[in-house]
């Protein structure tokens, strides 16, 4: 069958395929079917994208309306630029809550298996769910090139891996882009599973014409791994590519970052300032921010573990400092993260019962998803405490140093994807040193406003000489140097 005839040159939409879409949609009080921005950084992401290209996005139901339309049920203030992509019940669940959450996310991340992944669990995962929900939005992938109306199609994230090569065999010629937000480890870490699943999910993403990644070093991880798994793949470390089967794929960094200009207009929104009055520090005090999902990859109990410290080994900073976490319930049905949100909440406790008292308490811990209240917290901080054993980016490392007010210092960890770029402003870490975090956050607090006020603003200037907008222009323009016109055409 032959693609219809598509618009040509920047005319042509983008495809872009995530897990999560930029909207969502429920019912209000009225019961009237209402679309709600997604949370997250990529949720942002894809709306600043929309601004820069006509986009079309597919993306799983997340909610019961999204079901619904997915479903073909009418709703009336659904918006046609978003398709949900309808599959199994019992296949998203395998593919989602295990395979991607407890295989991909913790092997990438460099983490242990959760006690609950067992072999055949994980054999299970990947055969009746990951193969499967990938075939399905490549099916929807191909019907949609099929409507000719597609430059090409931006693929995101470490759920679809496997759609690439599905896509390739039915639309040889369709321009594939894959953007990984998550670390790529070292191919020591891949020898965990099933070498044949490692061949597989290689050979999916080498079926894309451009793979690109957050760091240079994840970029390089991916191309040994390929080199240690695919022994008829000619890898190439300096050029950033890999040929094999005759076909080229560039391999690249490009780092996400955020928008300034989003920042800016939710901080002189009446509600930012209401957060931020609320949240104020008493008199003389100074303030130690984090803003995280409940994610052990995150590191938040070392984090108060660190605190905790500081506060043994400096008595004198009790009353004057306290440590204000906004965390974000994430993938509470999985039991591996609803156990790490009950120990981090029980870590925070005894801290507040260990040195707190009637006028001072050392831990405040708001536990909601409420975006204006973290921004409005990272507003304030003295010290940002971004901790993670592993991370694709952070973007909170990015978007503190621009909210920021109080000449404010940023504790990075080495191993978060930020670090890359903004080093040269932060106080690194190794996340696994509680007692090195702990001198370090007291070096913050104690350090002299001069030099606050030069690293600060040596980060705002990083952040802001290449922000979101400018991540996605090279994402568009590597699609508008590679890309043939026409982009796709049927087999």
């Amino acid at each position: 069958m032959q693609a219809l005839a598509k618009p040509s040159g920047h005319e042509a939409k983008l495809l872009t395929v995530s897990n999560r879409g930029p909207v969502e949609y429920s019912r209000d009080e009225e019961g009237k079917v209402i679309g709600v921005p997604g949370q997250g950084g990529l949720a942002t992401a894809l709306r600043v994208a929309a601004q820069l290209h006509p986009t079309t996005w597919l993306s799983s139901p997340m909610t019961p309306i999204d079901r619904a339309i997915a479903e073909g049920q009418p709703a009336a203030e659904a918006d046609g630029a978003s398709h949900f992509v309808p599959t199994d019940k019992k296949a998203y669940e395998l593919f989602y809550g295990c395979f991607a959450n407890e295989v991909l996310w913790f092997l990438q991340h460099s983490l242990p298996w959760p006690k609950e992944l067992t072999e055949e669990r994980l054999q299970e995962a990947w055969r009746d769910g990951y193969l499967p929900i990938n075939q399905a939005f490549a099916s929807a992938i191909v019907k949609e090139l099929d409507t000719g109306a597609f430059r090409a199609v931006v693929i995101h994230d470490y759920h679809f891996y496997l759609v690439p090569r599905l896509v390739r065999q039915e639309r040889p010629h369709a321009y594939l882009q894959h953007f990984l937000h998550i670390p790529w480890p070292e191919p020591e870490a891949w020898e965990r599973l099933d070498p044949k699943i490692v061949q597989a999910i290689c050979d999916g993403l080498l079926a894309n014409d451009s793979v690109v990644f957050q760091t240079k070093d994840h970029a390089r991880g991916f191309l040994l791994t390929c080199r240690a798994f695919l022994p008829d793949a000619a890898v190439d470390l300096v050029g950033g590519s890999v040929t094999r089967e005759g076909r080229l794929t560039r391999v690249w960094a490009n780092g996400i970052s955020v928008d300034p200009e989003e920042l800016a207009e939710a901080a002189a929104s009446p509600e930012f300032s209401r957060y931020r009055y609320l949240l104020r520090p008493g008199p003389g005090q100074k303030i130690i921010v984090r803003v995280d999902r409940l994610d052990p990859t995150k590191n938040i109990e070392g984090g108060f573990q660190a605190y905790a410290r500081l506060l043994e080994k400096h008595p004198e900073l009790r009353e004057r400092v306290f440590f204000l976490a906004q965390l974000f319930p994430s993938r509470s049905d999985v039991a591996t993260y609803r156990r790490y949100q009950e120990e981090t909440h029980a870590l925070a406790a005894e801290i507040n019962r260990r040195f707190g008292n009637l006028h001072w308490k050392p831990v405040r811990l708001l536990s909601e998803h409420n975006r204006m209240q973290a921004l409005a917290a990272m507003s304030l901080y003295d010290v940002l405490l971004v901790n993670p054993l592993a991370d694709g980016m952070n973007l909170v490392a990015k978007e503190g140093p621009i909210l920021n007010s109080r000449d404010g210092v940023l504790v990075l960890s080495r191993k978060a994807g930020a670090f890359a770029e903004l080093g040269c402003g932060a106080l690194a870490i190794d996340p696994g040193d509680v007692e090195g975090t702990a001198e370090t956050l007291y070096r913050a607090l104690m350090m002299a406003p001069a030099e606050r006020r030069e690293r600060a603003a040596r980060l705002r200037q990083t952040v802001r000489q290449r922000d979101l907008r400018d991540w996605f222009r090279a994402l568009l323009a590597d699609i508008e140097d590679n890309a043939p016109l026409p982009a796709t055409s049927a087999a």
